[in-house]
């Protein structure tokens, strides 16, 4: 490597991902067992995760798959432990679990409600806090929170994830302050609409990826790989002097 330059490498860590099985998440795993981590897999689902663990094992990283059903206290506890019983440390977390039932503010019922901030803020916290606690015992790590462009920009229909993901993006504010006598960065990746198979029935219409496109200036949907190029280096040791930001990956909507 040239002297000086930046390094990008995640060789040797290990990297925690929830909601590994699809999506942003998967996406996460590949690019960090792309840069050189080893990486735990946190999953509803074990058994059917076993082509992405062979996928990444064909990288050439140790994989750990947990069962991980966030906000279950007990399962974070479990999924924490059997990575330290693995690996024997967590360096990198990736906090992709998120809920998203939109309805206009006036009809969205309790049931919805109590979903997303259970999900989205209470599980991205206890997630945080366990591995937090491993982090602040070895003076170090990095925890990026995957937000949206929503916790910043106003989106019609979405008023309780929008207030959900604007708390995480304080929260990794709060963090950072709180955890970089540590060593422990703590940062947000906020995408806009990303090509993923939950936002397919959204975009396939129309109208809806029209008005979507109307909004970025850059004039396209997000793909996975635009998001987890923020992600790697938000992981990577040229970033060891960034924490407590929110990395839009939003085309410019949130500046139009």
């Amino acid at each position: 490597m040239q002297k000086n330059a930046p390094d990008f490498s995640l060789e040797g860590k290990v990297t925690l991902v929830t909601g590994a099985s699809r999506g942003i998440g998967r996406a996460c795993a590949l690019a960090c067992a792309a840069a050189g981590s080893d990486i735990v897999l946190g999953v509803r689902d074990v058994a059917a995760s076993a082509g992405l663990v062979a996928e990444l094992e064909g990288l050439g990283r140790k994989i750990l798959a947990v069962e991980l059903d966030i906000p279950n206290k007990a399962h974070i506890a479990q999924a924490v432990d059997a990575a330290l019983g693995t690996f024997g440390r967590i360096d990198v977390l990736i906090n992709n679990v998120g809920v998203a039932p939109g309805n206009l503010a006036e009809l969205v019922e309790e049931k919805d409600l109590d979903e997303i901030l259970d999900v989205n803020i209470k599980g991205t916290f206890l997630m945080t806090q366990a591995v937090g606690r491993q982090m602040i015992k070895r003076n170090g790590g990095r925890i990026i929170n995957i937000s949206s462009q929503a916790g910043t920009v106003a989106l019609r229909g979405e008023a309780i994830y929008c207030m959900s993901k604007a708390a995480i993006n304080h929260l990794t504010r709060c963090l950072a302050a709180e955890w970089a006598a540590y060593n422990v960065t703590v940062n947000t990746v906020s995408p806009t609409f990303i090509h993923t198979d939950g936002t397919a029935p959204f975009l396939s219409d129309a109208d809806n990826r029209k008005a979507t496109l109307d909004h970025i200036p850059l004039g396209r949907i997000g793909e996975t790989d635009d998001v987890v190029g923020a992600v790697v280096f938000l992981a990577s040791p040229a970033a060891s002097l960034i924490t407590g930001a929110n990395l839009l990956v939003d085309g410019g909507w949130s500046v139009a």
